[in-house]
């Protein structure tokens, strides 16, 4: 059985340019993503629900990277057919697929998914980011990129001008408690990995997950802080079907 719990708040914004959307197949098989429009080029509100109208409505269930990627897409090519030469509108986004002992996700930009097993923080996704360049680099640590001067350079995107390369991975699903939570940049900012892993462990269920989370997020972010949206997904998988520990 799949649990879902889902937010998303406009922030000190003037409107929330986030989007997060899922649809199920049964109750075992689930296709959820967050986006994050770019406020900078205008549209991002259009942009981010535009993608999640692609993604969830073209899914037929598959669990299956090559697919997930191609519907990142599909999505990418709406974006692209929605802009104007006075709106060059684009948007991040994260998505996860699941099935009884499988996940697929795939990403652009710096909306990220994260991946807890038994409680513990098991993988999490790269930003494509000028900030994650630094980390790659060794010029900063990943905690720096939450307040970097370039945490805002997004390197891919939906919309973008150049060939999009969609990041896609997939893991079985071994024997144990999973969560996955996908947010935006305006969320994970605010909230640390430690935390994440506390707030699970603290958590009945994933709508008190997220609810712990954003206590913490409240408590820290200025009046005008940005869009901030975020989705958890548990699985609890009673068969053992292999895998290893994967780092970031």
């Amino acid at each position: 059985m799949i649990q879902v719990a889902t937010y998303s708040d406009i922030g000190g914004r003037p409107r929330n340019e986030d989007t997060v959307r899922y649809t199920r197949m049964g109750e075992d098989r689930l296709c959820l993503l967050v986006a994050d429009g770019l406020g900078g080029h205008g549209g991002g509100e259009q942009a981010s629900a535009a993608a999640a109208d692609v993604i969830c409505g073209q899914w037929r269930g598959e669990v299956d990277r090559e697919v997930l990627a191609e519907l990142i897409q599909a999505a990418n090519r709406r974006v692209l057919e929605l802009q104007t030469p006075q709106c060059a509108m684009k948007t991040t986004i994260s998505a996860l697929t699941l099935e009884p002992g499988r996940a697929v996700w795939a990403h652009a930009g710096d909306t990220r998914l994260y991946h807890f097993l038994d409680g513990t923080l098991d993988f999490q996704t790269r930003d494509h980011s000028a900030a994650q360049i630094g980390v790659m680099l060794g010029q900063i640590t990943s905690d720096q990129i939450r307040f970097h001067p370039d945490r805002n350079r997004v390197l891919r995107a939906l919309g973008q001008e150049d060939e999009l390369t969609v990041e896609a991975a997939e893991r079985p699903l071994a024997s144990g408690r999973h969560a996955f939570l996908l947010c935006s940049d305006g969320f994970w900012e605010y909230v640390l990995e430690d935390e994440m892993e506390e707030d699970l462990r603290a958590a009945p269920d994933p709508q008190q997950w997220l609810e712990k989370m954003r206590t913490r997020l409240l408590a820290r972010v200025p009046a005008n802080n940005d869009n901030n949206t975020a989705a958890a997904v548990w699985v609890d998988e009673s068969f053992n079907v292999g895998g290893k520990r994967n780092e970031a």
